[in-house]
């Protein structure tokens, strides 16, 4: 095995990591999953939302100082006028996301809650916070996936066809019935692909 979990992950693409199964997903989540076995809400973008990142960011520097390599909004809360699930997303590097010594003991003193451990996808952890609803989602510094996060933000936040496209489909994905929340997140994985293709030949200024 080698010491750096970036490269050992870095060939994987996001339909690879898709647990398609509820014991792959009770895998990954510490605590056990919970099950929705409903549609999915989405809420009308809220001006609020880009606040909420900024205190938590804060909050979040605060506990870890220079353990956060960067903090940064991603995810649909992240894209003015886009309806969204009202959770806010954060993607946050780490020296070694592995290393959950560094920054998740710190931060479950503070009253975070590690929700999801995927080792073999990019080492990613999600934890949830204290009191906002937030996914902050860890991966380790220089990761391909958080590339990927940012490029997509970037372009729905500049196209307005693709996010209305993007929007479209939230919509008709939310409507229907989902066992687990990650499934609907699965779900989207065709049309996220399809956006970042073109946001790869059209980069954002």
């Amino acid at each position: 095995m080698t010491e750096n979990p970036v490269a050992d992950n870095a060939k994987l693409t996001p339909s690879q990591r898709t647990p398609v199964s509820k014991v792959d997903i009770e895998t990954a989540t510490v605590g056990g999953a919970r099950p929705l076995n409903a549609s999915v809400y989405l809420a009308e973008y809220d001006m609020a939302w880009p606040e909420a990142f900024v205190r938590e960011a804060a909050r979040i520097r605060q506990v870890l100082g220079d353990a956060a390599k960067s903090i940064e909004h991603v995810g649909s809360t992240s894209v003015p006028g886009l309806a969204a699930k009202p959770i806010i997303d954060i993607v946050m590097e780490v020296a070694n996301s592995r290393d959950e010594s560094a920054y998740v003991t710190r931060l479950e003193q503070h009253g975070y809650k590690l929700r999801i451990r995927e080792p073999d996808w990019f080492e990613h952890r999600v934890l949830k916070g204290p009191d906002a609803d937030i996914n902050l989602h860890v991966f380790t510094i220089g990761c391909p996936e958080i590339e990927r996060m940012l490029m997509f933000r970037n372009h729905l936040r500049a196209n307005a066809t693709d996010r209305n496209h993007y929007e479209a489909a939230k919509r008709e994905l939310a409507s229907r019935q989902w066992a687990y929340i990650q499934n609907y997140a699965d779900a989207k994985t065709d049309v996220i692909e399809e956006i970042i293709a073109r946001a790869v030949k059209t980069p954002a200024d």
